[in-house]
Order: structure tokens, then C-alpha cells, then sequence
């Protein structure tokens, strides 16, 4: 039997559309809008949920920077692995928590400035209780369109 990774309730992870949108795991919505640079030739969002799929893949290509800058900093991370898996993902959260521990004590990373990126540091509580099961639920997809209208809804507001 596969183990969750662990996901705390308050959280979520950030997945494509290949990934079932549930507790702990917000997907954007399929058969809408999603890379960004169907935006960058001057198209504007008319739906809440292209609208959602637009900001998914912006935060989407941020996690995607932290991953490079991660493998820039930390060399192992840079070559396949040969490592059983469950090794090989001890290994990529050794990395992180030790990447997070030097940039607890260093304000600038070299390499951030250097690319000229700068990332924000985001704490998670651990005394919250974790998520153990994943199905797709009403609540979760009724949440995500909940998501989808206040942003959509702020966002025309301020373009007024």
C-alpha cells in the first residue's frame, strides 16, 4: 500500500490537472485556460475559473523556480538518483530542511542574487492534524469554485 505524503488540513499541495482535485491537493480546472503564456498575448480571463487556472499556473512556475534554485544549491539533487525511492525522498526533504536552515542564518543566498530571484519563506505549524485519506469530495471542489469567484470577483473590482 502507497503511504500519503504528509499534508497538513490547513494546507495543500499546489498539483497539475493530471491529479485529482481533493482534500490537500488543489488542481485547477480542466478544459480552461492554464499556461501563462496564453495570457502574455494580451488575452484576459471572462470566467472565474480561467481566472483561477491563470493564477494555479503563475504559482505554479514560482515552485517551479524554488526547485531549480534548490538544485543549484545542493549539488545531489542534481543527477539521477539510484537510491530506492523512499531514500531518494528522504533525501529531497533533507535538502530542503537544510536549504531552510541556512537561509535562517543567511539573508541573502548567493545564488538567488546571482538569478536575481528572491523567494518567500512560509512557515508551517506541525501541530495541526494531517490529512490520511484522498477522495475526490463535493466540499473540496465546492471549496476550489468558492476560491475561484472571490478571486475572479476582487480582481474585476480592482480593474474598475
Amino acid at each position: 500500500m502507497a503511504r500519503l505524503p504528509l499534508i497538513i488540513q490547513s494546507c495543500y499541495y499546489l498539483v497539475d490537472a493530471g491529479y485529482t482535485n481533493c482534500e490537500g491537493f488543489l488542481a485547477p480546472f480542466r478544459g480552461q485556460r492554464y499556461h501563462l503564456n496564453e495570457w502574455r498575448q494580451g488575452y484576459q480571463p471572462s470566467t472565474p475559473e480561467e481566472f483561477f487556472n491563470m493564477k494555479h499556473a503563475s504559482a505554479h512556475n514560482v515552485i517551479e523556480k524554488c526547485f531549480r534554485l534548490l538544485k543549484l544549491t545542493l549539488g545531489i539533487l542534481r543527477s539521477p538518483s539510484f537510491y530506492p525511492v523512499r531514500v531518494h525522498n528522504r533525501i529531497i526533504i533533507a535538502c530542503c530542511l537544510l536549504y531552510n536552515f541556512i537561509r535562517t542564518y543567511m539573508s541573502l543566498d548567493p545564488i538567488e542574487v546571482e538569478l536575481g530571484e528572491g523567494l518567500p519563506s512560509n512557515v508551517i505549524d506541525d501541530e495541526e492534524p494531517n490529512i490520511v485519506n484522498i477522495h475526490p469530495s463535493n466540499a473540496w471542489a465546492t471549496w476550489r469554485m468558492e476560491l475561484a469567484n472571490q478571486m475572479f470577483d476582487e480582481w474585476k473590482a480592482s480593474r474598475n
